[in-house]
């Protein structure tokens, strides 16, 4: 079975009834969704919060009873994925383009939990380029700052325009190459007109990684690999 699959589904295991559950964006957060809506339609009662109009949408057609992130007090949990993981479970994400969403509901969240398959487990982050959330004015002085710091910005384009995320914002991806994670998001936290990044520090508490025939977890906490 596909590791995205296989780890998307385990997690869904992880989902208690009643719970409030912060639906992530992504390739293999979609299998955590359609197999909650199999356990919403079994009898699982839920609530999602969604991180995207695209979540939002599969949600709803899985049958999974929505709410909205303002008018709700705190998540039970988050189960989302990842573009990369380092061995202390910090991530970079925004491959799909809802970093913001993304983060919003993972601070309002008791518990965050990531999907993945064994290929973004990685030693360092930074060979998937980091997204920045931008405002749109004046978006190429931003990336001016952003070459002179020889940090290769790349407009996201879709369909020959900019790609534009569901907050109205357009998004830079650009290299990582600092070692000190947290000095960068600072640095990049301090530019006006940066919305946010795709640097997700001391956030996720668990991660569900499909690799080959098995599915195993990391525990930030405890920090060792348990096999499932």
């Amino acid at each position: 079975m596909d590791g995205k699959k296989m780890a998307g589904e385990k997690a869904a295991e992880l989902v208690e009834d009643g719970m409030i559950v912060g639906l992530g964006t992504g390739s293999t957060v979609y299998y955590t969704i359609k197999k909650l809506g199999e356990r919403v339609q079994s009898g699982l009662h839920i609530t999602g919060v969604p991180t995207s109009r695209a979540t939002e949408k599969l949600a709803r057609e899985c049958g999974i009873p929505i709410a909205d992130l303002n008018d709700t007090a705190q998540m039970d949990v988050t189960i989302d994925g990842a573009d990369e993981v380092d061995p202390s479970l910090n991530g970079i994400k925004g491959g799909g383009g809802a970093l913001l969403f993304e983060k919003l509901v993972a601070k309002a969240s008791k518990r965050n939990i990531w999907v993945v398959d064994s290929r973004k487990m990685v030693q360092q982050l930074g060979a998937f380029p980091l997204p920045v959330e931008v405002v749109p004015f004046g978006y190429k002085h931003l990336m001016k700052t952003f070459e002179r710091e020889g940090l290769n910005p790349v407009l996201r384009m879709k369909e020959g325009r900019p790609y534009v995320t569901d907050g109205g914002h357009y998004i830079v991806d650009i290299k990582l190459k600092s070692p000190d994670i947290g000095a960068f998001g600072a640095w990049l936290d301090g530019y006006t007109g940066v919305v946010e990044h795709g640097l997700f520090l001391g956030i996720c508490d668990l991660v569900v990684i499909g690799d080959g025939s098995k599915v195993y977890t990391k525990n930030r906490a405890e920090a060792k690999n348990i096999i499932l």
